[in-house]
């Protein structure tokens, strides 16, 4: 799918004057004098209306030349005013990582393989890349598993240690708190040239840092679902999307991995409010115009938790909530944990945010509502009354459409091997957008919690085919796994040894 990314970027500059009225009270008796007074008047406010329209020109090139450095750090020039018509060719990709021993059927179709997708980011790197990941778990001594299908993580673990080797420069931020405590993937990085830095985000937000994405040569990005961990490329079920060539939205990715990486400095404190070089042009009312495969489209970044967003970034939740309010036709959702509480931070404390905002689509505006949630060996039990309480408002006579399922991944013979065997996916498409994320819904993860989200809304009616969009693509996915047998209805639920519910 080629497409053409198209940018556009307003300033708007007032040049107000301390000048407004020029009024000369003094008159000489003299007529001679008077003139020759205002002949001086004139032209010392001609040399001062000119000197102040010099310094505001050389001010507008100086505020144009640090945008497009910003904006561009590949030193492409960007055209103001209006929409700009990108010479450079942009493509999005949807990848997927669909467990092993998982079969859908031979009818079924798929994104492209999120191992195949990091394989080719890393191959086509020629300057830089910049990784933020929850944790690193690449091999299977990381967590005491001897299993063949680490082999896949092994192999992107090698390549990034061979980056240094051909001169690309890679950076790697992770979490403190983490996981990953016997992971020793972060030091092999090190040994080998990578510079890492690790995040005190239990210090700073009590937190973690959960955002997973990539941003290569100022050029490419992926964001997805996926922590750097050889689960997430054979036993998870993951889902993310590789944009190409849109030098303009990886810059503004960019910044929001500066943000972790300045942080990672020894004794960082927030900054309130964050320097300007933070703020972004693009966000949920100014979405960077683009075509995607031919197709108008808009789309923007989110960011969480609210103390790393400056003003000008659309909030995470925000993003979410503004996707549900849009939907008149469906919403369909697919997310490993949701949970309208606080899980982490304050115990039992009710966050009805999202939840209240899907009730309020399908009564008011009768939205088909869809809620895909994982459940593995390990999932948390006190989930489901929110769920059971959720599909019970279901309620056809009343044109009331909401439905609960359960996905679960056949743990089959591979029970040795910890948190695996689940669908990870964290994304929700409406018939007007598709939203990717890196976040759990319940109240940590976008309060105390750093992740992203990437919002694409497209023009449908200039797409030859709905395969073309990536809405479309998002919706094929969602609705292949609704029909699929790992999903469960609520009430067919019984005892499933790979699933921690259990309904009587």
């Amino acid at each position: 799918m080629y497409s053409s990314c198209r940018s556009t970027f307003k300033e708007f500059h007032e040049l107000s004057s301390p000048y407004r009225n020029l009024n000369d009270n003094y008159v000489s008796n003299k007529r001679s004098s008077s003139g020759l007074m205002t002949f001086l008047l004139i032209m010392a406010t001609l040399t001062i209306l000119g000197g102040l329209l010099a310094i505001a020109l050389l001010e507008k090139m100086k505020n144009e030349e640090k945008i497009n450095e910003v904006v561009n750090p590949n030193g492409q020039p960007v055209q103001n005013g209006g929409q700009s018509y990108g010479v450079e060719k942009s493509r999005i990709v949807l990848v997927e990582s669909i467990p092993c021993w998982m079969d859908y059927g031979t009818n079924a179709t798929f994104g492209i393989p999120l191992y195949k997708a990091w394989k080719d980011l890393v191959s086509i790197a020629t300057r830089q890349i910049d990784v933020a990941s929850f944790y690193w778990s690449l091999t299977g001594e990381d967590i005491g598993v001897n299993s063949s299908t680490d082999q896949p993580g092994r192999e992107i673990l090698e390549e990034f240690k061979a980056l240094p080797k051909r001169n690309v420069s890679v950076r790697v931020v992770t979490s403190i708190p983490s996981l990953a405590t016997n992971s020793t993937d972060l030091q092999a990085l090190r040994e080998n040239g990578v510079q890492v830095r690790r995040v005190n985000f239990g210090h700073l937000t009590r937190g973690v840092l959960h955002s997973k994405f990539w941003v290569v040569d100022g050029r490419h990005i992926y964001i997805g679902s996926a922590n750097m961990d050889w689960r997430a490329l054979t036993q998870v079920k993951e889902i993310g999307v590789v944009l190409y060539n849109c030098t303009s939205l990886a810059a503004d990715l960019h910044k929001i991995f500066q943000s972790y990486w300045v942080m990672g400095q020894h004794n960082a404190t927030i900054p309130q409010p964050w320097p300007p070089y933070y703020d972004t042009s693009i966000n949920k009312e100014q979405p960077l115009h683009v075509n995607l495969s031919g197709v108008p489209s808009r789309v923007y970044i989110s960011g969480s938790p609210p103390q790393f967003c400056p003003d000008s970034r659309t909030k995470d939740l925000d993003a979410i909530l503004s996707a549900v309010s849009q939907a008149e036709q469906f919403i369909h959702v697919a997310v490993m944990e949701y949970y309208p509480a606080s899980k982490f931070l304050y115990h039992h404390r009710y966050w009805p945010v999202i939840e209240n905002a899907l009730k309020q689509a399908a009564y008011e505006k009768n939205v088909a509502v869809r809620l895909l949630v994982s459940c593995g060996r390990e999932s948390d039990p006190s989930v489901l009354p929110f769920l059971k309480s959720l599909n019970a408002l279901d309620s056809p006579s009343n044109n009331i459409s909401i439905e609960v399922r359960l996905h679960i991944v056949p743990v089959a013979n591979q029970t040795d091997i910890p948190y695996a065997r689940i669908n990870h996916n964290k994304y929700m498409v409406t018939d007007k957008l598709a939203y990717i994320g890196t976040s759990n819904w319940s109240a940590d993860y976008f309060n105390t919690t750093a992740g992203v989200g990437l919002v694409v809304s497209q023009d449908a009616l200039y797409s030859s085919s709905l395969e073309d969009t990536l809405v479309g693509q998002l919706s094929a996915v969602f609705d292949r796994d609704w029909g699929s047998e790992f999903a469960v209805p609520l009430e067919k639920l019984h005892h499933n040894p790979d699933c921690a519910f259990l309904l009587s």
